[in-house]
């Protein structure tokens, strides 16, 4: 997985197409980000008893690895992410510019 948490995305496809976000959330089982604003969905919530209402919630739903793309913080590009092992660390890097992540 080459995306972690606070990581800067931009969305290559889908409903929300060229947006901007930064990962809340990486869920490592289903391959999918979980971006705060981007990719929102409405669900009904029937009241449970009597006193509390029904309504319309706004959700969040992760979006997929592959549709997403990272932004080098150093060029801002969309890029791939690289790795390099420095002194036995492995870090990651930008495959445009070739700086550290």
């Amino acid at each position: 997985m080459k995306l972690i948490k606070g990581d800067e995305v931009q969305v290559i496809r889908g409903k929300d197409k060229g947006k901007r976000g930064n990962v809340e959330k990486v869920l490592r089982k289903s391959n999918a980000v979980l971006l705060p604003g981007l990719n929102l969905y409405k669900r009904h919530m029937k009241a449970k008893s009597q006193r509390q209402k029904s309504e319309i919630i706004t959700l969040t739903k992760p979006i997929a690895l592959a549709n997403v793309a990272i932004i080098c913080p150093n060029c801002k590009k969309m890029t791939r992410v690289g790795y390099r092992i420095d002194k036995d660390e492995k870090k990651r890097i930008c495959l445009k510019c070739k700086k550290i992540i």
